[in-house]
């Protein structure tokens, strides 16, 4: 039997990463936060001053990325580039900015796909991103869409940068996730959209455990979970 994947896709501010995290964590599955890998990139990109339409130069980058995905000595992830942990600045507006550029170019996209599937090994991965259901794994027997309103997901970001002691502004946060989100759903590859076959879930007035509870009765439909 093929190894499992539940994939969780959906536009920023959506709640998919940290569902995806803790479904993963409930499951006891690998969990692939593709997300972070176009973060990576990008910041890679920024810290050797390449130039963010140079699609040669990022895909060359994109398939010698020195990064690694390690848990700490309490169990917490780490993610490092070039050996050092970078978790705080993949989080920063110019980090993310930046990788909704780069994953636009399809030499990266290509470049990072393979590194993508290799995550998946038993007992099973849980993927998040913007095109695990439609692209990295079209085959995977659940795959969820998760949305929320563009305002709703503004609020969440900018609280999320004011717990973090960060400035921000809600106005300018709602217009940088329109520019993201027709950006990404606009791109010529893999634009940002729900597989057909996917579950959407709308999570505008939803907390975390009901939306997990969702999918976890929908993993159990599917014969996923005893």
């Amino acid at each position: 039997m093929s190894v499992p994947v539940i994939t969780i896709d959906g536009p920023g501010g959506s709640g998919k990463g940290t569902v995806s995290r803790l479904l993963a964590e409930r499951l006891g599955w690998s969990f692939l936060d593709s997300g972070a890998l176009y973060r990576l990139v990008a910041l890679a990109a920024l810290r050797r001053e390449l130039p963010l339409e140079d699609a040669d130069a990022l895909a060359e980058l994109a398939r010698g990325l020195d990064v690694r995905f390690e848990l700490d000595g309490a169990g917490e992830s780490r993610i490092l580039l070039d050996g050092e942990v970078v978790a705080s600045e993949l989080r920063t507006e110019a980090c993310g900015e930046a990788a909704s550029r780069v994953a636009a170019i399809p030499a990266v996209r290509e470049a990072l796909l393979a590194r993508q599937r290799d995550f998946q090994a038993p007992p099973g991965l849980v993927a998040d991103g913007r095109d695990m259901g439609t692209v990295v794994f079209p085959h995977a027997p659940l795959k969820i869409f998760l949305t929320a309103s563009r305002e709703e997901r503004a609020r969440r970001r900018f609280k999320q940068l004011k717990e973090q002691g960060l400035s921000a502004n809600l106005q300018n946060l709602l217009r940088e996730l329109a520019e993201r989100d027709r950006r990404d759903s606009e791109r010529a590859v893999a634009p940002l959209r729900p597989a057909e076959d996917a579950l959407e879930v709308d999570s505008t007035d939803m907390g975390i455990d009901a939306v997990l509870t969702e999918i976890v009765q929908a993993a159990r439909q599917r014969g996923l979970l005893r």
